[in-house]
């Protein structure tokens, strides 16, 4: 996933904060932010695990593949985009990151689907507010808002480790311990963590 399962459960329990009282009534926040939090963590790990059949897909036919001199990383792409496509799949990252995050526009627009679907299964704990596509909008408007910050975060952890006094290589074992606390401290500062 692009987020911590923390950074997650932080970004529901404020999107439903921000939300209450002026687009949405609350009867229990503890079981909308926990079944808002699940829809969410779902729907951004449905990639991961499609990603997970394609490779298990792919090792079949790993034998043919070689073969015919079929490229894996090209089988790879067409199997998933196949499956994505049967499935309503929203990649998290590709083409449309223009709103300053890494998750792309079309992913966010799916969150707010999922949340708002969510909101509305809660008949007994969540009445909305006004039009459900306003919500839904107000949604989109507030998870890109918390996505950019997780991005200016990660921008700034990231020249964290470029000042060190001594240059630390990204992807060596010292620079993700590094990245990881300040990550966390970061995290702490907007209480996240």
């Amino acid at each position: 996933m692009l987020y911590t399962r923390d950074y997650i459960a932080y970004v529901c329990r404020q999107l439903i904060a921000q939300l209450s009282p002026n687009f949405v009534k609350l009867g229990s926040p503890e079981i909308v932010n926990e079944k808002v939090r699940e829809a969410v963590t779902n729907e951004l790990a449905a990639e991961d695990k499609l990603n997970e059949e394609v490779r298990s897909l792919l090792e079949r036919y790993a034998g043919e593949m070689r073969e015919t001199g079929a490229s894996y990383a090209e089988s790879f792409k067409r199997v998933k985009r196949q499956l994505m496509k049967e499935r309503g799949v929203v990649a998290a990252s590709g083409r449309d990151t223009s709103e300053g995050t890494r998750i792309a526009r079309d992913k966010i627009n799916k969150l707010s689907h999922v949340v708002i679907q969510t909101l509305a299964n809660l008949r007994k704990e969540v009445e909305l507010r006004g039009d459900k596509n306003d919500v839904r909008l107000e949604v989109v408007r507030l998870l890109t808002a918390m996505f950019r910050e997780e991005e200016r975060i990660d921008r700034t952890v990231r020249q964290k480790i470029l000042s060190q006094k001594r240059v630390v290589p990204e992807g060596s074992q010292e620079w993700d311990i590094l990245y990881r606390k300040y990550y966390a401290d970061e995290m702490k500062k907007i209480g996240a963590a």
